[in-house]
C-alpha cells in the first residue's frame, strides 16, 4: 500500500530529475521574443448597494470595490438604494468608520477624484 511519505519521496525524485534535465528551464531568448500581451478587456461595472449606516463595513464595500475596479482601468458606476442613499450626506459619510477599511470619507474623496458616477 502506498503511503503519503512514499508518494512524496517519489514525487521529489521525479521533480529533481526533471529539473536536472532542463524541463523546467526557459531560455532568455524565448522570453525576449515573446509577443507583448494584449490589453485586457475593459469592463463596464455597476455596483449596487442598499447598506446604510447600520452596517458601516458593508456600506463602504460598494465604494471601496468600485474604486479598486476603477483603478484597474474599468468603467464603474455606483447605484445606491434604500438606506444607502443617506451616504450621500457629508455628515453621514464622515461618521461611517468601517472595520478594517479606511474611513468612508477618505474612500469617497478618492471616488470623487476619479469621477466615478454615484446614482441614488
Amino acid at each position: 500500500m502506498a503511503t503519503r511519505r512514499n508518494f512524496l519521496q517519489r514525487w521529489t525524485r521525479l521533480a529533481a530529475g526533471a529539473w536536472a534535465t532542463g524541463v523546467f528551464t526557459t531560455s532568455t531568448t524565448d522570453a525576449q521574443t515573446q509577443q507583448p500581451q494584449e490589453p485586457k478587456k475593459k469592463l463596464h461595472i455597476l455596483m449596487r448597494s442598499s447598506w446604510g449606516t447600520d452596517e458601516p463595513t458593508r456600506a463602504s464595500f460598494a465604494f471601496s470595490h468600485g474604486l479598486a475596479l476603477a483603478e484597474a482601468g474599468h468603467d464603474v458606476q455606483i447605484f445606491l438604494t434604500h438606506d444607502a442613499t443617506y451616504l450621500m450626506r457629508k455628515a453621514t459619510v464622515d461618521a461611517v468608520k468601517p472595520i478594517g477599511w479606511p474611513p468612508l470619507s477618505e474612500t469617497m474623496a478618492k471616488v470623487v477624484a476619479k469621477h466615478i458616477p454615484v446614482f441614488t
